[in-house]
């Protein structure tokens, strides 16, 4: 079988927009099918094997249920690495990416961090490696989310701690003082934000990593602001991913919670993204 990148373009243009679909026609060419990026571009025909023509049917046939292509590939790129991801796991993001990065040049290098909702570990996984003599605990409460964290944690070298703990039920116990830093990218975005979201996030990610209720968006930064009182030493910082609309109010949260030095930062789309704050 003889397929063009023109002909697989065309057929996502059925669901996606031009832009989108020509992005996710090079990545099946050349990612998938394995054709180099010159023959790419060129347009060059690719000759299929039945096989390889039954393998292509099944891609296509999920990329037009809107099944993100990371799902579909088995792997999300974060910061130079490879993590796994799956449905039932939240794809890492770029604003993520930024957030590690900018933890990377601030956080000791022998810090005692807790990553709370680690998703894939992409938090928790490119902190440990990066800082290779930090002492890394990821939480999460979701089955498949502790699974393909502890799969990235091994396949990429580092020496998290995964550990399944529900936030709302967490008590400091005999962690009291125990981290320096705690991060978070956890639900954000508000129920009534979903009729603006696009279907291959809505349709597919899990809900669970996403979605905060409209009367109570900032439920999850108030209570692992509250641990934090107990879980970090004196000086301890929080980082937090947020949801651009609640940068101010999430601030005067942390604020009446006690914590100081409060820095609200734009991510690289100019969007107020991030929130640091020290105990």
């Amino acid at each position: 079988m003889i397929v063009t990148a023109r002909q697989i373009r065309q057929v996502l243009q059925q669901q996606y927009a031009a832009g989108e679909a020509a992005a996710l026609s090079r990545i099946v060419c050349c990612e998938i099918l394995g054709q180099a990026v010159v023959d790419y571009y060129v347009g060059k025909d690719i000759t299929l094997s039945s096989k390889q023509a039954q393998e292509l049917d099944v891609i296509m046939d999920r990329l037009l249920k809107f099944e993100p292509i990371q799902y579909i590939q088995g792997y999300a790129p974060f910061l130079g690495r490879r993590f796994a991801v799956e449905p039932g796991v939240l794809i890492p993001r770029q604003e993520t990416a930024e957030l590690v990065e900018m933890m990377l040049g601030e956080v000791a290098s022998d810090a005692r961090i807790l990553d709370v909702g680690t998703g894939s570990g992409c938090i928790a996984v490119s902190l440990s490696c990066g800082l290779p003599e930090a002492a890394v605990t990821a939480w999460d409460i979701s089955d498949v989310a502790l699974r393909v964290a502890a799969a990235n944690n091994e396949a990429l070298g580092a020496r998290v701690k995964v550990v399944r703990q529900d936030v709302f039920a967490a008590d400091a116990g005999r962690e009291v003082g125990m981290y320096d830093v705690i991060v978070s990218n956890p639900p954000y975005i508000a129920e009534h934000e979903k009729a603006e979201m696009e279907p291959n996030v809505v349709e597919w990610e899990p809900a669970l990593a996403l979605y905060v209720p409209d009367a109570d968006p900032l439920r999850y930064y108030r209570r692992i602001a509250e641990l934090g009182r107990d879980l970090l030493c004196s000086g301890g910082r929080l980082y937090f991913e947020i949801n651009r609309a609640y940068g101010l109010e999430l601030k005067s949260l942390l604020e009446a919670e006690g914590y100081m030095n409060i820095r609200v930062l734009r991510d690289i789309s100019g969007n107020d993204r991030f929130i640091i704050a020290r105990k």
